[in-house]
């Protein structure tokens, strides 16, 4: 539809400059953010893994509002920390409500979902995640942090 990829993610760059890879903080390695994430396949496919992907923690660093067309479309940055002790820059996006919206402020510690076997940057928020399973992650972590 757009030609080939690489020309997709350079027309990406100019449009949206604060959603270069560079901005973004997460280099050369990461797919980019697409136009609209529900007309590709493969994003489809990412979203369905995401959803059922390994539980972590994703602080809050920034986001960005990507549209407004009904429900605002945000890519939410995130510095995530796993139960294994990786740590990794993650990027998310999602359609939030004008009330999940009203409540993004940096350094908010947020249940997120990712794929270890991938390993692209790619995150879900984990909105189904139960809090005590939430809670004894965060246990794990910070029981690490401390050693």
């Amino acid at each position: 539809m757009f030609g080939p990829r690489k020309k997709l993610n350079d027309l990406m760059a100019q449009l949206r400059p604060d959603l270069s890879r560079e901005s973004l903080g997460v280099g050369p390695g990461f797919p980019g953010v697409a136009p609209n994430p529900l007309l590709s396949r493969a994003a489809w496919k990412r979203n369905a893994e995401l959803r059922t992907g390994v539980l972590a923690l994703g602080v809050l660093v920034d986001w960005r509002e990507v549209s407004s067309d009904g429900s605002p479309r945000v890519v939410l940055m995130f510095d995530v920390e796993t139960a294994d002790g990786i740590s990794f820059r993650g990027i998310a996006d999602e359609n939030l409500t004008i009330t999940e919206l009203t409540r993004l402020a940096p350094g908010r510690t947020l249940p997120v979902r990712y794929r270890p076997a991938v390993m692209d940057h790619y995150v879900s928020l984990a909105r189904d995640a139960d809090p005590a399973h939430v809670q004894r992650l965060s246990a794990v972590i910070a029981s690490r942090k401390r050693t």
